[in-house]
């Protein structure tokens, strides 16, 4: 064997190590697959934030909404793989579009690599002030009454707050119309005015609406009780085997070198620890959730194959 695969191999090892050592040289851009004020966004950017401050480097959100995350996802993975270009997915864009796209421009699996998740949180079931229910089985009763009368609203085709209103249609034979919004904002503005009956829609745009008593709020989708709203039951206590978790995370191109991958999941979990991000997150009813690339691929991939297993049950298409 000639010396040259070896040769071409320490030179490649070589340019990962200069480029870790280097990194970052530029402006980082963060794309957020949504629009300013949902999930991703609020919670992208306390991190990025802080990531700046460690960086040396502005990192700068750039919101791409757009078919239910599609746009920004797609753009994330057409990047370079050199780990300037990064997204702030979550349980929608990379989650429920694999199962709800007959065909993807991307493959959610394949053409990313997790990098660091940032936080979960429930989602929670919340009704308009027109809706006199005061709890699940209320309302249950209220829209069985009332067939293909009710409507439920979302951030967007494939969001998981279209999924998650579709998994309670099914546990509880209910008829709602789905309206998707043009992003969560519009979706929570729909609901307070009474454009729209209900949202099971990621808790953190509803947290301060609840908390003001702007806004009834009938369950959390965890399987639990959430500690920030120990007041508002879950949706398992009513629908038994209910549960959908919300997630936000950096996810990058796949070939993304691994030092780089290693380094910000490393500033990521540091960030997650210190308090000014803890307190911060703790307003948007978010919890922390440090831990391994490895770990944040494991879930993405089990939420790939949950999702896909309910569109189908379901026949829930986006196109």
């Amino acid at each position: 064997m000639t010396a040259r695969p070896w040769i071409a191999l320490a030179l490649a090892l070589a340019g990962l190590a200069a480029h870790a050592q280097n990194y970052p040289s530029k402006p980082l851009r963060w794309i957020v697959p949504s629009t300013p004020g949902d999930g991703s966004d609020v919670t992208g950017r306390v991190i990025a934030e802080r990531l700046s401050r460690e960086l040396g480097q502005p990192v700068v959100i750039d919101n791409k909404p757009g078919a239910g995350g599609v746009l920004g996802t797609e753009a994330a993975a057409r990047a370079l793989a050199d780990g300037y270009t990064l997204i702030v997915g979550n349980a929608g864009s990379h989650g429920v579009n694999a199962g709800i796209y007959s065909k993807l421009p991307y493959d959610v699996v394949k053409d990313f690599v997790p990098v660091a998740l940032i936080c979960t949180t429930p989602n929670v079931m919340v009704v308009s002030p027109s809706v006199k229910a005061r709890n699940v089985a209320e309302f249950v009763a209220y829209a069985r009454a009332n067939p293909g009368k009710l409507n439920y609203a979302s951030g967007g085709v494939g969001s998981s707050a279209h999924l998650s209103a579709e998994l309670f249609k099914s546990l509880t034979g209910t008829d709602l119309i789905h309206v998707p919004y043009k992003g969560s904002a519009p979706a929570v503005a729909g609901v307070l005015g009474d454009e729209v009956q209900l949202m099971i829609g990621n808790l953190p745009p509803w947290s301060a609406q609840i908390k003001a008593g702007k806004v009834q709020a009938l369950a959390v989708t965890t399987a639990n009780r959430h500690h920030s709203l120990p007041e508002v039951p879950a949706m398992a206590e009513s629908l038994p085997g209910f549960e959908t978790v919300a997630w936000f995370g950096v996810l990058a191109p796949a070939g993304t070198p691994r030092p780089v991958v290693e380094r910000i999941n490393a500033l990521v979990n540091q960030a997650l620890e210190q308090p000014d991000v803890k307190a911060r997150l703790a307003t948007l009813s978010c919890d922390p959730a440090p831990g391994t690339p490895e770990a944040f691929a494991a879930r993405v991939s089990g939420d790939v194959a949950r999702w896909k297993k309910l569109a189908a049950e379901r026949n829930i298409r986006a196109d």
